[in-house]
């Protein structure tokens, strides 16, 4: 059995043209998606980067592992304790040593555990190859490694290879001489002049004012990364940057599997393709950022070409990222480790079959401390810190009808919150009654104990400053009232 994961940071699933998308961004990976299952309502459990992966490896949710955050308590896996034995529970019930007990040669290329101190990542990875830059590595410093280890071992039997590639993370990377394919193209119809009008407005990290997070500095060496949105001119860069970002590593991808076909294995090859969260790009009037337990930040697209799969079939229900491990169990023959949260849904590749959960709750403590319920056509969204954002507590969106968040219908809507809170609150219980041996605390307790979201603590006051000499002081007497430890 040969596997390929690819593991592709920032990815919307709606910016990809198998998914709908009216750009051509990624013809590699649809072609993928021709041949396997495509999963049109696949979460992240925990965004963004490290709470999302952290779910993905171990099979857990934050709430379990303590991984809710980047930086902080939070950040780090919750110690085992008294029940430790010779080896941690990592050791067999991560994603990887799974993979490796069923004789799978497990292997990294990427820079993600490197950057997030994120040594956990790697348990049950055979083999390791850090690209060395922390995130930052474009493309080209990632392919060469990969079709370097696919030329000495893809005609091996039963291997695992999990590539990261990052180009559609910001800073938007793609090199000048990559050009730009979509020049020509239309921009996504619902972002308008009046749209970002209203938007430059409103305060908050990554606001159309603010594409730095708390300032509207520029980086020389990303000329297609923007400080500022100013006119749609400004929005055409924006998108026409993270597009060119999903393509150029769409092109890579391509030189990858001609490498594998070159070696005979890439017909038979079981493929994986998905990302750790999404990207805001307007969404709840935020841009190039993933902060949010919002729709667009926790869906990421899965697609899976299996041996014996349904081939062109679109699965709709609702799964998490951290139901992959189950999935895989299934698939292999294997029962599912009863520390996993997960749930299989191998029955929608072998077979087509409905299989989905009723609802899903993503979190979110990285930026904001939000926690969101996506269930039927609605997307609930509980705020306990707005990240200096100015959200009100509850949002309510239909995604069926607004996919990209602009009418708050919670006031319209109190039957769908309260339906929503109730999912919500059973989540949580269930949560706390399902906590590891000497754990007994919602993890983002422990982050607004600490100060708060990571991106979030310490900024306030000079930003204060900057919304006063942007025309937006209106919203500083509420931030004060809303924080106003950040004021002591």
């Amino acid at each position: 059995m040969r596997i390929l994961y690819l593991d592709l940071d920032t990815l919307r699933a709606d910016h990809l043209g198998c998914y709908g998308y009216h750009r051509n961004t990624s013809p590699n990976i649809d072609h993928i998606a021709k041949q396997g299952v495509r999963f049109e309502n696949y979460y992240c459990s925990d965004a963004p980067c490290l709470p999302s992966r952290t779910a993905l490896m171990t099979g857990r949710f934050g709430f379990h592992t303590g991984v809710v955050g980047h930086g902080g308590s939070c950040a780090d896996m919750r110690i085992q304790g008294a029940e430790r034995g010779f080896t941690s529970e990592l050791s067999k019930n991560s994603l990887p040593a799974f993979l490796k007990e069923q004789g799978i040669y497990t292997t990294f290329i990427g820079g993600f555990g490197e950057r997030h101190s994120a040594w956990s990542f790697y348990a049950g990875f055979r083999e390791i190859h850090d690209t060395g830059k922390y995130g930052m590595e474009s493309a080209e410093d990632v392919t060469p490694t990969a079709l370097d280890w696919i030329e000495r071992n893809a005609k091996k039997d039963n291997w695992y290879l999990h590539i990261n590639y990052w180009d559609a993370h910001g800073p938007y990377r793609a090199p000048d001489n990559f050009g730009n394919p979509f020049q020509n193209d239309p921009l996504p119809s619902w972002l308008t002049p009046e749209i970002l009008d209203e938007h430059r407005k409103l305060a908050g990290p990554h606001t159309p004012q603010d594409l730095g997070m708390y300032h509207n500095r520029v980086d020389p060496r990303y000329p297609r990364y923007l400080g500022e949105l100013k006119n749609m001119d400004d929005v055409r860069r924006m998108i026409d940057g993270y597009d060119c970002g999903v393509s150029y590593m769409d092109t890579h991808i391509g030189r990858v599997f001609d490498a594998l076909k070159e070696k005979g294995v890439l017909d038979d090859l079981a493929i994986i393709i998905s990302a750790d969260h999404g990207e805001n790009l307007g969404e709840l009037g935020i841009y190039v950022e993933h902060g949010t337990a919002d729709y667009i930040t926790c869906r990421v697209p899965l697609i899976i070409r299996w041996r014996g799969c349904k081939k062109g079939y679109v699965d709709t229900g609702f799964h998490y990222n951290l139901d992959l491990a189950p999935t895989l169990a299934e698939l292999f023959g294997k029962p599912p480790r009863k520390a996993w949260d997960g749930q299989s849904f191998a029955p929608a590749i072998l077979d087509g079959a409905e299989c989905g959960r009723s609802h899903l709750i993503i979190s979110q403590c990285a930026h904001v401390c939000q926690r969101g319920v996506r269930w039927r056509d609605w997307m609930y969204i509980k705020t306990w810190h707005d990240g200096y954002h100015l959200f009100p507590d509850e949002m309510l969106f239909n995604i069926r009808e607004d996919p990209h968040e602009q009418k708050n219908l919670a006031s319209y809507n109190p039957d769908q919150c309260r339906e929503g809170a109730a999912f919500l609150e059973k989540w949580l219980n269930d949560m706390l009654e399902t906590m590891p041996p000497g754990y007994d605390a919602d993890p983002m307790e422990t982050v607004l104990s600490e100060g708060g979201p990571f991106h979030a603590r310490g900024h306030l006051k000079e930003y204060c400053k900057r919304l006063e000499e942007t025309g937006r002081s209106y919203a500083i007497a509420e931030l004060k009232n809303k924080h106003p430890r950040e004021f002591e």
